[in-house]
């Protein structure tokens, strides 16, 4: 059973904040405090993420399917937003497209989307990413501080990557790679109420370049917004104030 932690229990207005990989829910530590005044706030400890079971990562599918009958069984029939950034951003793409229940917004912060390549070049890039993981895990923070040479990251910052690693499973890490290259979104689309909208940060649209090409092709109703220069994955982090005015801001 996942966990899930929720704040503004009072609050009529939901939202889901779908953490990414490599990162425990409290990911989100900092804009709590922010939004849960406001909004009744649900955030998953993702399989194979959750410090507090030894459960492995199974699927992008399978965990938005489990977090829809979650939402379903206790009764919730809309939300407000589904948040995902990264990893998080595919799983609240599924949640979404099951259209299962009314959501009004969904945003993919530097969201990954299926990879349009050929399957034996797709798990090639898993490999490189797993691999890449794996080594980080056995080599710990030394290793990470030459991978990730930059002042963007503190030595906190890295051995909390060391920590999650090395909690992490092999399983659960391929399967991450794996599964956010592989996913399987469905054809046709049908169309959906829900408003999509697709962050990324300036410096990193190269990286998301696919990613936003197949959200434009796929998705052309999709709202685009650029962030300041963040990096992957950093705007929830670093500019928590900037993260709860756009959440709010959404219409």
């Amino acid at each position: 059973m996942m966990n899930i932690h929720e704040f503004g229990k009072e609050n009529n207005e939901i939202i889901l904040l779908i953490h990414p990989s490599v990162v425990k829910w409290d990911y989100f530590e900092n804009v709590i405090p922010l939004l849960q005044e406001k909004y009744h706030l649900l955030i998953p400890a993702l399989p194979g993420y959750d410090f507090e079971n030894d459960s492995d990562f199974t699927s992008v599918e399978q965990i938005a399917s489990e977090l829809n009958d979650w939402l379903s069984t206790r009764g919730y029939r809309n939300l407000y937003a589904v948040y995902g950034c990264s990893m998080g951003g595919s799983i609240a793409l599924m949640v979404t497209l099951e259209q299962r229940i009314k959501i009004n917004h969904c945003i993919m912060d530097g969201g990954i989307t299926p990879y349009q390549l050929p399957w034996f070049v797709t798990h090639f890039i898993a490999l490189k990413d797993y691999l890449m993981m794996m080594l980080g895990r056995v080599g710990g923070i030394s290793l990470l501080e030459k991978a990730f040479a930059t002042d963007e990251y503190s030595k906190e910052d890295l051995q909390y990557v060391v920590d999650v690693l090395r909690h992490c499973s092999r399983k659960t890490l391929w399967r991450t790679f794996d599964s956010c290259n592989n996913y399987r979104v469905p054809e046709p689309v049908s169309d959906i109420n829900t408003q999509i909208h697709y962050w990324c940060a300036k410096n990193e649209e190269k990286e998301r370049k696919q990613d936003i090409a197949y959200m434009k092709r796929k998705f052309p109703q999709t709202e685009f917004t650029k962030l300041p220069d963040l990096g992957h994955g950093r705007l929830v982090l670093l500019k928590p104030e900037v993260f709860s005015e756009m959440i709010c801001k959404l219409s």
